[in-house]
């Protein structure tokens, strides 16, 4: 049997992202779905004051805000995202994320 592309989620069935990720007391949570040289696809859960430092990637990153609301800050630009909505960050700049309320979105970098 080949390995699949695509890990820690079933296959052939509806999801509800959300529902994938729980929220912690104090802690950013994550679950990995594929790690690949030219792609990354990631869910994560955020509670209310937690971050994620400034910092670059090699890659283009799409995040999709599934529940809540976020502050990112790419560059010099402050974007406030929320529920339904997306951002796409550019590969080789910087770039903080804030949780501004619990958040949960799906990360998905493309190199």
């Amino acid at each position: 049997m080949n390995q699949p592309f695509i890990k820690n989620i079933p296959f052939s069935e509806n999801l509800n992202l959300a529902d994938l990720v729980e929220y912690q007391e104090g802690r950013v949570v994550s679950r990995t779905f594929a790690q690949q040289p030219a792609v990354n696809f990631t869910l994560f859960a955020f509670d209310k004051g937690e971050h994620i430092s400034a910092h670059s990637a090699p890659g283009d990153a799409f995040v999709y805000i599934l529940d809540g609301k976020t502050e990112i800050t790419i560059g010099d630009k402050v974007v406030i995202a929320q529920t339904g909505e997306a951002v796409v960050m550019p590969a080789n700049i910087p770039h903080a994320l804030n949780a501004v309320e619990r958040f949960k979105m799906l990360l998905v970098v493309v190199k």
